[in-house]
């Protein structure tokens, strides 16, 4: 079984990891362990280094994968190179589902985020396994249904946000995640490059650095490398909201 990129494919020996991720992953939730175990059988498993691709944007479609440890990238590239970010897939999601079933190639490319593993099932294999599994294949509508909110969401966030919101939008994110208070306000270390920020937020690198020197010479933010200090989050919340 061949899957894109260079790492090395292996038909699982044993269902025993296998299973442990399939139970995590939404879409087989339910699956009695009887059925778990015939599910794992169709299984294989691939390794795949940081930022090698699984399979590019045009690719023919040859099943479904699973994130089994790490993480996987989805993005589109522009015809002049630039990259938009769609989903960031972690441990137990599963992704290229659509094309599984509707016949078409990958509609956009995925690439390894740092070390990562991805378990595999072939398109015919999931095909059947569906038809065995009615409850299955109802939850891939509704795995499918979420995606095409996310990315109407991105649409509008891309026709009628300022890279400024977007950007004070993605720090606030990453703040309420991450973010440690301190005597001075908020401090947030990113683990984003101004690259792959731009990537997140459909822009150019030059677009991110000129709009975090503009909100730190504003007041709002202290840059310091990959290091980030809100100074006034409420401030910064109401920017966010009232930007142009």
């Amino acid at each position: 079984m061949v899957i894109g990129g260079t790492g090395r494919t292996n038909p699982m020996r044993s269902s025993s990891n296998s299973e442990a991720v399939l139970r995590e992953t939404p879409l087989f939730a339910n699956l009695t362990p009887k059925e778990m175990e015939s599910l794992a059988t169709r299984v294989s498993k691939k390794h795949f280094q940081p930022g090698e691709m699984l399979f590019a944007e045009g690719d023919a479609c040859l099943g479904l994968f699973i994130v089994a440890a790490g993480a996987v990238r989805i993005f589109k590239l522009s015809p002049s190179g630039r990259e938009q970010i769609l989903a960031v897939e972690g441990q137990g999601n599963s992704f290229a589902e659509l094309p599984v079933f509707d016949g078409g190639n990958y509609p956009a490319s995925a690439s390894a985020l740092g070390d990562t593993e991805v378990l595999f099932i072939s398109r015919k294999d999931f095909q059947n396994f569906c038809r065995e599994h009615p409850d299955v294949g109802l939850k891939v509508i509704a795995v499918v249904g979420s995606r095409l909110r996310r990315l109407v969401e991105i649409i509008e966030e891309l026709s009628f946000t300022t890279v400024r919101q977007r950007l004070i939008a993605v720090i606030l994110r990453l703040a309420e995640q991450s973010g440690k208070p301190s005597k001075d306000g908020l401090i947030l270390q990113m683990t984003m490059s101004h690259q792959e920020l731009a990537a997140e937020l459909g822009t150019v690198r030059e677009l991110v650095s000129r709009n975090l020197s503009r909100l730190q010479a504003e007041g709002f933010l202290h840059v310091d490398g990959r290091k980030i200090l809100i100074k006034d989050l409420p401030a910064l919340k109401q920017e966010s909201q009232g930007s142009e």
